[in-house]
């Protein structure tokens, strides 16, 4: 169990790594919705914002998860803090890790995922390394991660848990949503994705409809004539011939 230690200076609190044991998580089920839009369907819906680094990468095909953001500070070389985040994992939670300054070692691999996924955690975006990747695909743990490296860390040093944290140069905070697939990773902000999921469910059914179109041969160009007019108001011209010697 956590021991919590009270601290009346507030300087000394400032100043001090610190893990946040209660946050507000939303709607597990509204989170949870997100894995049948997708990353790139939210990332349109929230006016194209959201989408994390494309530095990191899918470590497996064909899957999609959506949970709430555990966040996790790291120091380079160091997985301590991780250990500290899987004792506030919940069902649902999708563990996101940065550390302090960059680092590419291998902090995660499968007993940490064993353990993960004991507490529900649906999978781990890292903007470091990680290792074991045959064993985490056979065990079916997701990971989207910066590097592959089986340089091992240590644990010596302290920092944040479950605080606003930096990963793949977007600002995350715990409890965010996170939904993840192959083509990357994007964070929806907690208090926005009731209406991000309303405007991403609108889009993915408008998309339907001019998939069923796009699949009897009518052309998008056709079917909306604003990309027609919009050809013709910046000067592309159509020839039958090439009318070169």
């Amino acid at each position: 169990m956590p021991q919590y230690v009270p601290v009346t200076d507030r300087k000394t609190m400032i100043a001090m790594p610190r893990v946040i044991t209660e946050i507000d998580r939303g709607d597990l089920e509204l989170t949870s919705a997100f894995v049948e839009i997708g990353v790139a369907t939210t990332h349109e819906a929230q006016e194209r914002t959201g989408l994390l680094n494309h530095r990191l990468k899918p470590r497996q095909q064909g899957v999609t998860i959506a949970g709430t953001a555990l966040t996790c500070e790291v120091p380079p070389g160091d997985n301590w803090m991780i250990h500290v985040a899987l004792e506030q994992a919940r069902p649902g939670d999708i563990l996101v890790v940065s550390p302090t300054s960059p680092c590419d070692d291998g902090y995660f691999g499968d007993l940490l995922a064993t353990s993960a996924a004991a507490h529900g955690v649906r999978g781990l975006v890292i903007d470091a390394g990680v290792r074991d990747i045959k064993t985490l695909r056979e065990m079916g743990f997701p990971v989207w991660s910066k590097a592959i490296s089986a340089q091992g860390t240590v644990k010596e040093t302290t920092a944040n848990v479950q605080l606003p944290i930096v990963c793949g140069d977007r600002q995350i905070s715990p409890g965010d949503v996170i939904v993840a697939d192959d083509d990357g990773v994007c964070v929806v902000p907690r208090a926005a994705a009731p209406a991000v999921l309303r405007a991403a469910r609108e889009r993915a059914a408008a998309e339907d409809e001019k998939r069923a179109l796009y699949a009897t041969g009518q052309l998008s160009l056709d079917l909306n004539p604003t990309l027609r007019s919009g050809l013709l108001r910046k000067g592309l011209l159509y020839e039958r011939e090439q009318g070169f010697n």
